[in-house]
Order: C-alpha cells, then sequence, then structure tokens
C-alpha cells in the first residue's frame, strides 16, 4: 500500500450506505473540520461505495518535485466549448414522487438538489418531455380529441395535464435556481396528427407541420405565462426508436423539411427565442444530424445537435463538430438500467459522458430520469419498466449512482465554464474546466485496475494524489 494510499484511508471521512448495488441513503457530506493546508480542494468517490462524494481531508500543494508517476497537464491557454450545465430529466413520474414527499423533506430535497452552497449539488440543467414520455402514468399529448375529429386552430391546446405535478415542482425549482436551463421533447405529437393514429410510432403528417409547429410556440408561451423558460426544444425524442409508448418516428428529411417549412418560421414569426436542437437520438447515427444541418434552409434555425449513447461511440459527437463547428453539441439522456452496479455504471458514465461527452463538445451532460419508485414505476404501458432514477421515492429518499456521477461535475462545474485542455495518461480519463469565478476544476477516472498515484501540473508544478481503482476524483484549485 502507497503511503498516499494509507493516508487517504485514514482521513477520508467513510459514508454509510443501504440497500442493493446502487443504492445509497447517503447525502453530501460537510466538508471535515480542520481541513489540514492545500492548494487543491478533492471531493471523492469510490468504486466501491466506502466514500460517496466526501471532500478529502488532504494536503495537496503545488511544488517543483519532479518524480516518476504519470503526469495530466492542464493547460487553461488551449479553450474548448463553454459549459451549459449538468443535469437530469425531470419526468412526469420524477415530479410526481417528489410531490408526494411531505412539503419540508421536498423543500430539502430540491434545495439539495438545485441550490449552490456547500450542501447543494448545483444542478444546472433539466430536460422535460412537451406531453408524456414513457416515464408518465400514461400517454398524453397537449391536444387531445376524440377519434376521427382534428383540431387545425388548436383550439383544445392545454398542458393543465403537468400542472398538478410537473409544473409545481418546476416552480419550485425555478424559485432555487433561477437561471436553471430547460429544454422540452416531444415523445409523440397529437395522434391525430399522426398517419397511424396511435400514440405508438407513426410518422407526422406533412399537411400538419405548420399546426405542430404553432403546437410548439404555444408550449413555449404557457410555460413562459406559469414562470418557466424553455431555453431550448428538440422537434422529437428519439426519432429513428418508434416501438416506445409514446413514440413517433421523423426521418432526418421529415426532420429538416419541418423545421425549414413550419418551426423556424413559426418561432421566428412569434417572437419565440428558445434554440432549435435536432436529432436527439444515438450516437451511431451522426450522418441523420449532419443531414438536417447540410440543408442550409434548415441550418439558419438550427442551433446544434442532441445525442444519446445507447448506440455509437461518444467521438462520434466531436466528429460532428468538426464537420459543423458553428453548431453546438449537447447530450441530452442516458438511463441507468436497473438493478445495475454502482461500480460499473459509474466508471462506464463518468467515462463516457461526463468527461467523453464534455472532450467532445458537448455543452451539457443530462442522466435520464431524476426519480423512480422502488418498483422503478411510473411509466407507460410498454414504457421502460427497468429505469432506476438517480433518486428512489418511497417514504425515503435513496440516492443512486447518477446522482454521484452529475453532482461530481454539477456541483463544482458552473455554467459559463469553459473546457479547457488535458492529456490522457495512464488510463486516468480526465476533464477540465475553467469556471467563471477563475478557478480550475479537474475530474479524473481511474480506469486502470490498480491504485495509481499521479500528478496533476498546472502552470510548471505539481500536485501528487492517488485514486483507487474505479475511482473518480473532482480536483478544484
Amino acid at each position: 500500500m502507497r503511503l498516499n494510499h494509507l493516508f487517504f484511508s485514514l482521513f477520508c471521512c467513510f459514508a454509510s450506505c443501504k440497500g442493493g448495488s446502487n443504492d445509497t441513503t447517503t447525502i453530501i457530506t460537510p466538508p471535515p473540520a480542520g481541513d489540514l493546508p492545500t492548494d487543491v480542494t478533492f471531493w471523492l468517490t469510490k468504486a466501491d461505495k466506502t466514500v460517496l462524494l466526501t471532500k478529502q481531508k488532504v494536503s495537496l500543494l503545488f511544488k517543483d518535485t519532479v518524480n516518476v508517476f504519470p503526469t495530466i497537464k492542464v493547460d487553461e491557454g488551449s479553450q474548448y466549448q463553454s459549459i451549459d450545465g449538468f443535469g437530469y430529466c425531470l419526468t412526469d413520474g420524477s415530479a410526481t414522487l417528489i410531490n408526494k414527499l411531505p412539503s419540508a423533506t421536498q423543500d430539502a430535497l430540491l434545495k439539495e438538489l438545485f441550490g449552490t452552497d456547500s450542501t447543494s449539488i448545483g444542478v444546472s440543467y433539466l430536460r422535460v418531455s412537451i406531453g408524456a414520455s414513457d416515464l408518465s402514468a400514461t400517454p398524453y399529448t397537449y391536444d387531445d380529441i376524440p377519434a376521427g375529429q382534428t383540431d387545425v386552430n388548436l383550439d383544445h391546446f392545454s398542458i393543465g395535464q403537468q400542472q398538478s405535478d410537473l409544473m409545481q415542482v418546476l416552480k419550485r425549482i425555478v424559485a432555487i435556481a433561477p437561471k436553471i436551463k430547460i429544454l422540452g421533447s416531444p415523445w409523440s405529437a397529437p395522434v391525430w396528427m399522426k398517419d397511424n393514429g396511435s400514440f405508438v410510432g407513426g410518422s407526422l403528417k406533412p399537411e400538419y407541420y405548420a399546426t405542430y409547429a404553432q403546437y410548439f410556440v404555444k408550449y413555449i408561451q404557457a410555460m413562459k405565462a406559469e414562470g418557466i423558460v424553455i431555453d431550448a426544444i428538440t422537434p422529437q425524442n428519439e426519432p429513428l426508436h418508434g416501438g416506445n409508448n409514446p413514440s413517433m418516428v421523423m426521418q432526418a428529411t421529415e426532420q429538416a423539411t419541418f423545421i425549414k417549412t413550419a418551426l423556424g418560421p413559426a418561432f421566428k414569426s412569434a417572437g419565440i427565442t428558445t434554440k432549435i436542437i435536432c436529432y436527439d437520438h444515438n450516437a451511431d447515427r451522426p450522418d441523420y444530424p449532419a443531414a438536417v444541418l447540410q440543408d442550409a434552409d434548415a441550418k439558419q434555425y438550427v442551433d446544434g445537435s442532441a445525442f444519446h449513447l445507447y448506440g455509437g461511440s461518444i467521438g462520434n459527437l466531436g466528429q460532428l463538430h468538426d464537420a459543423f463547428p458553428d453548431k453546438n453539441v449537447y447530450f441530452t439522456e442516458q438511463w441507468v438500467g436497473a438493478p445495475g452496479d454502482f461500480a460499473s455504471n459509474l466508471q462506464w458514465h463518468i467515462t463516457n459522458l461526463i468527461i467523453g461527452a464534455t472532450r467532445n463538445w458537448s455543452r451539457n451532460v443530462l442522466e435520464w430520469n431524476l426519480a423512480s419508485d422502488p418498483s422503478y414505476n411510473p411509466h407507460t404501458d410498454g414504457g421502460c419498466s427497468t429505469c432506476m432514477g438517480a433518486l428512489t421515492i418511497s417514504s425515503d429518499v435513496t440516492r443512486n449512482v447518477a446522482y454521484y456521477i452529475i453532482a461530481h461535475a454539477a456541483k463544482f462545474v458552473k455554467p459559463g465554464s469553459i473546457r479547457i485542455a488535458t492529456n490522457v495518461t495512464s488510463q486516468l480519463d480526465n476533464v477540465a474546466f475553467k469556471t467563471p469565478d477563475g478557478k480550475r476544476v479537474l475530474i479524473v477516472i481511474n480506469n486502470a485496475g490498480t491504485t495509481q498515484s499521479f500528478n496533476i501540473q498546472f502552470n510548471g508544478k505539481v500536485v501528487t494524489p492517488t485514486l483507487t481503482n474505479g475511482a473518480v476524483g473532482t480536483y478544484i484549485w
């Protein structure tokens, strides 16, 4: 055992665990009393859950020391994209479960999630469904009418079905974090606009393109009237997956046509500045957003492209950015499948999303559902039945692996932070940022099979921390 590792073992603040392989009821541990002199603050999560997002009582002082350890060089002279935030998808089901908590518990939980003080994790970005997602109790849209009828003027449009839970929780969140960015994505258009008349699958009929564009306009205006600003929308969640409930297929050529002939002009005419982000599906089909962006008439209305990683390589995000450097890249969804395994999920998500997506130009990283119950409800008939929330909510609140995945970035990398250059060495995958207040944040995961000591080099000096295998460290100076 290395001396540094022994030092950590003696002085780390260990957190308690409860439940299965992914579950823990631990919340953020307050910084330990009597901190040692240090240039670098270090927060740690271990793969075995013995330490969970805990500030370490350790002295990391920059020195001129030369040693044999691998070195991560942090260079703020090379800067890349600005960061919009890190967070979750606030599904209808998540909101229902949160809203069932006692008021005081709910207030404390939302402050922990969305506050910015030392006891909070600072979630700064949310995705919500426009109408139902598959993690709503039932499928619905904002304009559901009897079969055989149409509503071209959208006279029956209403967001009322989301008033009782989603809107109430959103309003409490916005009161805590008024600058939070919110992305809206539909799982389906109203079924009377679709060629199969069903919530599942089917495509938007071209004769309803203009009507559906006004549906988005009305949504953004209705949310604004409730005090909720929608920063961006995608025209369709997972447009190449028609088997979910609800879902809708929208091919790339259809999306480009919808954007350039209907959605973009409708936003412009209504004075709406909400961003339009295309695609919103897996990284294995970068040709889809490329096709939209190659259409000059559509491209003028599009801010960027959104990705999930249920297929493909995270590096495809960087390749799309290189092809269209004037357009942004976003990462908008990734689930944790139940029951899962804490160590492997922590490693995969930190490596591919927190580090991989941002190293490939993504301005955000969103995990999937914020909350589920112990049976992974609620969900629609045919919707995801094994989606583990970042929180499990029953009579109490359990924090799962996605909570710590996002917290290791959101708590320290504030919106407006800029990614800066680092190298990857010795399976120490990492990414670094410069925050708006001038601090540097380095997130490192040890993907080697053994404990590693390593150097963080900045301005010619080094500090030498140690990480056990599978552990994640966030370093701030």
